[in-house]
């Protein structure tokens, strides 16, 4: 009996310091915020949150609120029973902005840093034989090759033609796997075309369209999409080197049904050009904007970005392009709201409520990512995800958010 006892005590200690890591784990070791804004850390008992910069309140609760009263840097401190110090939490403070929420379609160009690996395939060689030159290298799909033999590489054809130099000698392939850097050697194999190649297939850029959701003219910077691009390969986050993004033209719009996402279809051919892309995240893409009449944006209606205690449950609107050029607003209901929610994009769920989006599109669908969502005469987030059972549903992230995440790029 003693014995039982033991191995449970032993149990639930082991699940108490379990419970303890992945709070200490979830609490942030950076944090940005807006003036004004609450911060809302879970923690357990026992644990507590100080603040060691005076020009916020002190944290003592296990769910409490710290309201910034100062523009600037604070430092956060996170305890167990008030003298054991866990972790260090650095705050910055930026000031409320004010943005321009677009609602239209445009055009996305990526390039990768690096070519990405999306496939693998045997090689038969001129000996007749089949070769995998890749295998037990520890490559695998997802990667990105960086280098060939201490040469960078930001292209297939420089992949190519690094590979076909080396005349099947070994040659050293540095990649990034999971944001490790790592290095392996491979041998590619001859071809009966006298060609020599790796049996990797890689892809170093990436195209598609998508709905810009604001411009702030302080930074003259954009955010778009809501979420990140992925390769349609690998349903990995794309890690771009550089992009463009331009005008687009709509060609035709399928509506969405249940079990199939409607989608709208663009084209990018003599298009505008609008600015540049600096960061693709799981929160959307962003950039700066060099051409601003080609977002064709009335930049008299500035609005505040909204705090996540203003957002109701309720009537809100979208803004979105079905039409070329012609950015209209629609009716929706937001239906729930995550407040705590910092680590996806799903930070509200909406529901499409206007009859005339329903008759155009079914409710969302593909390429109104990034649709921004008002209410009260502000910017409270935009369109991310539509729910395939139920085109009329759908998911969107918060606004405050996505500036954030453009002010990183600034």
């Amino acid at each position: 009996m003693k014995k039982t006892i033991t191995k449970l005590l032993l149990v639930f200690f082991l699940i108490l310091i379990y419970m303890y890591t992945l709070a200490i784990e979830n609490i942030p070791n950076n944090l940005v915020i807006f003036e004004g804004e609450n911060i809302t850390l879970k923690t357990l008992l026992g644990m507590q949150i100080k603040l060691d910069d005076e020009t916020m309140e002190t944290v003592s609760n296990a769910n409490a609120n710290a309201v910034n009263q100062k523009i600037g840097k604070a430092k956060l401190q996170v305890n167990l029973f008030d003298n054991i110090t866990l972790k260090d939490v650095n705050v910055d403070v930026l000031p409320k902005s004010k943005v321009i929420p677009v609602g239209s379609i445009a055009g996305v160009k990526l390039y990768t840093s690096g070519v990405l690996v999306v496939g693998m395939s045997e090689i038969e060689g001129i000996d007749n034989k089949r070769h995998k030159p890749y295998e037990n290298t520890g490559i695998k799909e997802g990667d990105t090759i960086t280098q060939i033999n201490d040469k960078p590489i930001s292209s297939t054809e420089q992949l190519m033609e690094n590979v076909n130099q080396a005349q099947g000698k070994a040659i050293k392939v540095k990649y990034i796997q999971e944001e490790q850097t790592k290095e392996c050697s491979m041998e590619a194999v001859k071809t009966s075309n006298n060609e020599y190649k790796l049996g990797l297939w890689v892809r170093d850029s990436a195209a598609g369209v998508g709905t810009v959701t604001f411009y702030e003219p302080g930074t003259k910077t954009f955010g778009a999409l809501g979420h990140g691009i992925t390769d349609i390969d690998t349903e990995e986050l794309i890690n771009i080197a550089s992009g463009e993004f331009i005008t687009t033209r709509v060609l035709n719009i399928t509506k969405g049904e249940s079990g199939n996402p409607g989608k709208i279809q663009g084209t990018v051919e003599n298009q505008k050009n609008i600015g540049k892309i600096n960061k693709n995240s799981k929160f959307g893409i962003y950039g700066t904007v060099e051409n601003l009449a080609s977002l064709n944006i009335d930049t008299s209606k500035e609005m505040e970005v909204a705090l996540r205690e203003e957002i109701q449950q309720g009537k809100a609107k979208i803004l979105c392009s079905l039409d070329n050029q012609k950015v209209e607003e629609y009716e929706v209901e937001i239906q729930k709201i995550y407040k705590e929610n910092n680590y996806d994009n799903k930070s509200m769920q909406i529901k499409v409520t206007d009859p005339r989006l329903i008759e155009k599109t079914g409710g969302i669908i593909q390429g109104m990512s990034g649709s921004p969502i008002i209410q009260n005469n502000k910017f409270v987030g935009a369109v991310t995800h539509v729910l395939v059972n139920n085109p009329q549903e759908g998911y969107a992230v918060f606004g405050d958010i996505m500036l954030k995440q453009a002010k990183e790029v600034h």
